[in-house]
């Protein structure tokens, strides 16, 4: 059994990352969501691009059809796990796909902290593929960056409220003291992703040992 919640980038399937493409090739199902009541898809860009994927590099998979009207309800988060689990029914692997990066503002950890207390086996045989994200796209386009040198980034959700939010801690020297950061949420530590000696610390390190370390602190 296996789950990948696969994104898709901001719309173009040529920005689809290499990993999300080869386990759209090697899944038995594709799970796409729609906005259309009767499980169509003229109206899907996210059908649109698993559509150009499957011409572009010749291959076929069963699709699924997840009806998403986007009221942000348990019950229509509930459906979709429903049709998830239904089917590993039928099938050994399934592909979620979801549009720009699973991250920031998808439906995809809805699905999962339900998944995490219905079904523990699904949830721990479950990867999420990382994409491009609209902004860092639209960044490219213009030619301009998200920040450089000691500059920061913000995002801000148009509200007109306060809401919780995710801080990420770049760019750190080796031996800085990190007492100094406040842990308001759920603090990770990662040192030198993707390689052989990659670290993903539940909690916060007081010293920078790598170069290549970023700390989050997940809002709650």
């Amino acid at each position: 059994m296996k789950l990948y919640m696969i994104s898709l980038g901001p719309g173009d399937f040529e920005l689809v990352t290499i990993k999300a493409l080869k386990a759209l090739q090697n899944c038995d199902a594709i799970c796409i969501p729609t906005k259309s009541s009767d499980n169509s898809f003229a109206k899907s860009m996210t059908y649109k691009i698993v559509k150009e994927l499957m011409d572009e590099y010749d291959f076929s998979k069963e699709i699924i059809p997840m009806y998403t009207p986007m009221k942000f309800k348990v019950d229509d988060w509930q459906r979709q796990v429903d049709i998830i689990k239904e089917g590993f029914s039928k099938h050994e692997t399934l592909c979620f796909v979801t549009l720009g990066d699973s991250a920031v503002y998808s439906s995809v950890y809805y699905l999962l902290d339900l998944l995490k207390l219905q079904d523990k086996d699904i949830y721990d045989n479950c990867e999420v593929v990382p994409g491009i994200t609209s902004f860092s796209h639209a960044s490219a386009k213009v030619k301009k960056p998200l920040c450089v040198g000691d500059s920061g980034l913000e995002i801000i959700p148009l509200l007109d409220y306060e809401t919780p939010k995710t801080k990420v801690y770049m760019r750190p020297k080796i031996g800085m003291d990190t007492r100094s950061i406040q842990d308001e949420g759920d603090f990770y530590t990662f040192e030198n992703l993707n390689f052989k000696d990659e670290k993903a610390l539940d909690y916060k390190k007081q010293t920078v040992e790598k170069y290549m370390t970023l700390f989050i602190d997940f809002f709650e």
